[in-house]
């Protein structure tokens, strides 16, 4: 389909309506979701950023980068709610709160970076919060015996 500005060849180009073109809109959607994470974590850690912006952004990207889930997916329908409402709506509330031109800028970069951070103090924090669980679980199950 000529003028078509997915990835696909044009010979495959999906119509407007068809799976094919609901997939690309979707995985458009997904790579926009990881480069806008990436420009979080490049916000918070910019002095010019507005500190409740910034304050904010380090949340939601710590989390949204976080190699562990605070709920793992492996938990019916729960496990997935983060990935799909949470992240989603974090992104955009601190999209909102930060200037629209350093905003652009920090897409800009995060577009260009070869690699996409890792936040291993978020993923230290998820495991310290499923042990802190797991203990209190422990001692109430002791102390029923």
């Amino acid at each position: 389909m000529a003028g078509c500005k997915c990835s696909v060849k044009s010979t495959d180009c999906p119509s407007p309506g068809g799976l094919v073109s609901a997939l690309n809109r979707l995985r458009h959607w997904a790579r926009a979701l990881k480069r806008d994470a990436h420009a979080l974590w490049l916000a918070a850690r910019d002095a010019r950023t507005p500190k409740l912006a910034k304050l904010l952004a380090l949340l939601v990207a710590a989390y949204a980068l976080s190699p562990i889930d605070l709920i793992p997916d492996f938990v019916p329908v729960l496990g997935y709610l983060d990935d799909l409402i949470i992240v989603p709506l974090g992104i955009w509330l601190v999209v909102r709160l930060i200037p629209a031109g350093l905003m652009a800028e920090y897409r800009a970069l995060a577009s260009l970076a070869s690699a996409r951070p890792v936040s291993k103090m978020a993923a230290s924090f998820v495991v310290l919060v499923w042990l802190a669980l797991g203990a209190a679980l422990g001692f109430w199950l002791m102390s029923r015996s």
